[in-house]
């Protein structure tokens, strides 16, 4: 064989290799969540969802593959100045997703370092409009703000802005040891303030216990003193209705048979008691006649 014949024959062979490369490379299986842009000749043609297709060979090509999944995005630490020139560093996460292969692939040259960059100019202007302490207090206002702004930029390239999150945000060294001490004496502060309510309310405590106890003490003696009152009451009322039952038989028995001697002798009898005859023993003159009993008790202006 000639040196002709052998150079035709590689080259047919390479022909032919290309051409089953190219035949080969005409069929595509495209993943799940994951979009091919197909070019005919260098013009954008069609976009490829997930499944098998079948290009036209030395035709159609794939130019890009878009993953339509959600991506995160560092965005590196970065210097910024608040409103009142205190330099803070930042840095944060995007959270972004793919809606339409064609406007990612055709709208920007890399929407990953597009959506980069916007989110530390917009994070820079944000933090500019705040004060030190607010930057702190506002992470939540700064993130959606920053959102917002990606959101409707990223709207030309095909993505859709998830959500902007700060992972950090210090201040100078200087700045955070003075904030720690602010931090402490704040802490101390309220600390003695709990002190002082936590006294104050034992003293009141303690003066409700002992309101409590005079009060039950003076109630006692009012209760006794009421009890003390109704048992002599009680006792006068028993003693009077004895008496008055008392009058009342012996205004009986005076009333019946005999009644009324046996009451001029009771009489007779107490009146010689109280001139105590048998005792002293001494002689007493006495005015009419001791036998007859009614003179005697007559003498004595004594009604019976």
């Amino acid at each position: 064989m000639s040196g002709d014949q052998v150079l035709f024959t590689i080259v047919l062979g390479g022909v032919f290799f290309y051409v089953m490369v190219e035949f080969v490379r005409s069929i595509r299986l495209v993943p799940a969540r994951m979009e091919f842009i197909v070019e005919r000749f260098g013009r954008y043609h069609v976009t490829l969802k997930a499944g098998f297709h079948l290009l036209l060979p030395f035709i159609d090509n794939v130019a890009y593959q878009q993953n339509l999944k959600e991506h995160t995005i560092n965005v590196p630490p970065q210097s910024c100045f608040t409103k009142d020139e205190i330099q803070v560093e930042v840095d944060g996460v995007v959270y972004m997703q793919v809606y339409d292969s064609a406007k990612a692939s055709y709208g920007i040259t890399d929407f990953r370092y597009a959506a980069v960059q916007l989110a530390q100019t917009t994070t820079r202007a944000i933090i500019g409009t705040l004060e030190l302490d607010r930057t702190f207090e506002e992470r939540e206002a700064i993130s959606g703000k920053v959102v917002s702004v990606l959101d409707e930029a990223a709207s030309k390239w095909g993505v859709r802005i998830l959500r902007f999150e700060i992972k950090n945000l210090v201040p100078p060294e200087s700045v955070r040891q003075s904030m720690e001490k602010q931090v402490t004496a704040e802490r101390d502060r309220r600390a003695i303030v709990q002190k002082a309510i936590g006294q104050k309310q034992s003293l009141i405590n303690t003066s409700e216990g002992m309101k409590s106890e005079l009060v039950n003490v003076s109630e006692g003696e009012m209760q006794k003193r009421i009890n003390e009152a109704e048992g002599l009451a009680q006792e006068i009322l028993s003693i009077g209705e004895a008496t008055a039952e008392s009058i009342r038989k012996i205004a009986e028995a005076i009333n019946g048979t005999g009644g009324e001697k046996a009451v001029k002798l009771e009489l007779a009898q107490k009146y010689f008691s109280k001139l105590s005859l048998l005792k002293n023993r001494q002689k007493v003159i006495l005015a009419g006649n001791m036998l007859d009993i009614d003179e005697l008790l007559t003498s004595m202006d004594i009604d019976v």
